[in-house]
């Protein structure tokens, strides 16, 4: 059975973000993952994971500025140092809370940026930060995100992508955290995808398309899905990363009826 976890900035909504580990572990999740830990103090967090019995299974490198658009700035030249003091700050983060990956954005090209300068500037950046990584025992994960409904310009907007730039970084320690909602709508195939690029793949996350809701409302087979990362002997987390379409656990049928087949 996939070990799931709940994304805290987007499910659970209803109550403080403080509250929501709690609310978490109530509706049966093992572990939780949210877009960034930085607002909160780590021992504020600890102190939330350790009373829950709860994994903190992943979160993201500082972005920049995500209330003003930015969405990563690894791919920006002018940006390197901001990047760097934002790595060695995750990796604090994630030594407080026993995390053992992070996932970086790679951003948005600017339209005034050259294609291969961003490109080699990621890949830059991506080798530095894994380097870093690598020492503390942590796992650094890179994340395909769709540019035709969420983010137009991101950089990496493929699987293709992502696998050439691990090629390039030349690590064992750099992984595909796979979006099954990303992926979706810029590839299909989830199933056939996820066998051929399962030994890359670090995390996998989810939602149905179209809306980005929860299992049952689009076009995802997430009994077939689930049933064939089974199969495939996936032993990473898949995390719930949707926007519920209601109140979060009147969404979650999928999650007790995944149980209780198992």
């Amino acid at each position: 059975m996939p070990r799931f976890a709940a994304n805290l900035t987007m499910l659970f909504n209803e109550v403080d973000f403080l509250d929501r580990f709690a609310a978490a572990r109530a509706a049966g999740f093992e572990g939780v993952e949210y877009l960034f830990p930085y607002a909160w103090r780590r021992d504020e967090l600890k102190g939330r994971l350790q009373e829950q019995g709860l994994t903190q299974v992943l979160f993201n490198l500082p972005p920049g500025d995500w209330d003003g658009g930015e969405r990563g700035i690894a791919c920006l030249p002018d940006r390197v140092d901001e990047f760097r003091r934002g790595v060695e700050q995750a990796i604090g983060y994630a030594q407080a809370l026993d995390c053992r990956q992070l996932n970086c954005l790679s951003g948005l090209l600017p339209a005034s940026l050259p294609w291969q300068q961003g490109w080699d500037t990621l890949v830059a950046n991506v080798t530095w930060a894994n380097e870093q990584l690598q020492r503390e025992g942590i796992t650094l994960c890179v994340e395909a995100i769709n540019s035709r409904v969420d983010m137009p310009g991101f950089l990496l907007d493929t699987s293709a992508r992502v696998m050439a730039l691990i090629e390039a970084v030349g690590s064992d320690n750099v992984k595909l955290q796979y979006d099954l909602y990303h992926m979706q709508i810029m590839e299909g195939d989830l199933i056939r995808t996820l066998g051929q690029l399962l030994p890359q793949i670090g995390h996998i996350q989810f939602a149905d398309n179209p809306g980005r809701h929860e299992p049952g409302t689009g076009e995802i087979n997430f009994t077939n899905v689930f049933a064939a990362l089974d199969r495939l002997s996936y032993k990473g987390w898949v995390s719930a990363e949707y926007r519920p379409a209601g109140e979060t656990g009147a969404g979650l049928g999928w999650l007790a009826e995944w149980a209780d087949r198992h």
